[in-house]
């Protein structure tokens, strides 16, 4: 059961694959027990992006094994704050829930050169979102 006194985090993009993997492997490495972190995709992939996994590596975030998970009404029920990637309008609409549309470029199909700023501005958002809800933590 979700605690009522942590914040919950949902991260949505098609695959589950790449920028919703890193933004909740961010969000997780540093907000610890603070919040609650789930990522899902609209279409999931088999697999996350193997150059996402390297350039996570070099951060010192192994995503190795973690796998993409396909999005449920229940986990955006669930969660306090829905940040899509990309998801379009795949993403289930409730009243009550915080959401944000981060717009970000997509690293599928791409090397880990071009993964690396894309994970480096998801890392500076995870920052900003961190400071966001520090006043809903009691």
């Amino acid at each position: 059961m979700t605690d009522p006194r942590k914040p919950s985090v949902l991260f949505v993009c098609v695959h589950n694959a790449g920028r919703s993997q890193m933004a909740a492997a961010f969000l997780t490495h540093l907000g610890g027990d603070q919040v609650e972190v789930r990522s899902a995709g609209s279409a999931p992939a088999d697999t996350v992006n193997p150059a996402v996994v390297e350039a996570m590596a070099e951060v010192g975030i192994d995503l190795s094994a973690q796998t993409p998970k396909i999005l449920t009404t229940e986990a955006v029920h669930a969660s306090d704050v829905v940040i899509t990637m990309g998801c379009g309008d795949a993403c289930p609409i409730f009243p009550g829930k915080q959401y944000l549309d981060w717009k970000l470029d997509d690293p599928a199909g791409q090397g880990v050169d071009a993964v690396r700023p894309i994970r480096d501005e998801i890392e500076r958002r995870i920052h900003g979102l961190l400071i966001e809800l520090r006043p809903a933590r009691t």
